[in-house]
């Protein structure tokens, strides 16, 4: 019985130094409003394992990189990680500061992890693949962004 109300242990994540010191600015940065974004935000970068910026792997999600992940609800998603600022929900760029974005940071391709979405359910992801930022994805350019 004590097996089945163990929480789920979380996978080992890895950072670029870069990447790490402008989360934690970011984070340290924060409005009294977004604390508990903050807070879970700090708790990744403090278990995170910090590589230098040449030293990650490109199957790592990082700040900018393009990824796909599916979920226990039955999604399978393209996205972008972002900063706040660069967030676009309609252009599939999510931004670090929100639940999803948070619990996405680190990973690596066949990964999963478990989060809490705003409205208090706890949802499983897993990521599928990773482009890291700069690289082309992989993906069609639909005719619209052609023309």
């Amino acid at each position: 019985m004590a097996l089945a109300t163990r929480k789920k242990q979380k996978p080992t994540i890895t950072m670029t130094r870069s990447d790490h010191q402008r989360l934690s600015n970011l984070a340290e940065s924060l409005p009294t409003s977004a604390v508990s974004v903050a807070g879970e935000l700090f708790v990744e970068l403090d278990r995170a394992r910090i590589v230098t910026d040449g030293r990650i792997s490109a199957k790592i999600v990082r700040m900018g990189s393009a990824l796909r992940f599916t979920s226990d609800l039955g999604e399978d998603r393209s996205v972008t990680l972002v900063m706040p600022g660069e967030a676009d929900i309609a252009e599939n760029r999510i931004s670090i500061l929100t639940p999803i974005g948070v619990a996405l940071i680190g990973l690596s391709v066949g990964q999963s992890i478990d989060w809490t979405a705003r409205d208090g359910r706890v949802h499983r992801l897993t990521v599928e693949s990773v482009n890291a930022p700069g690289e082309m994805s992989r993906a069609p350019v639909s005719a619209a962004l052609q023309s």
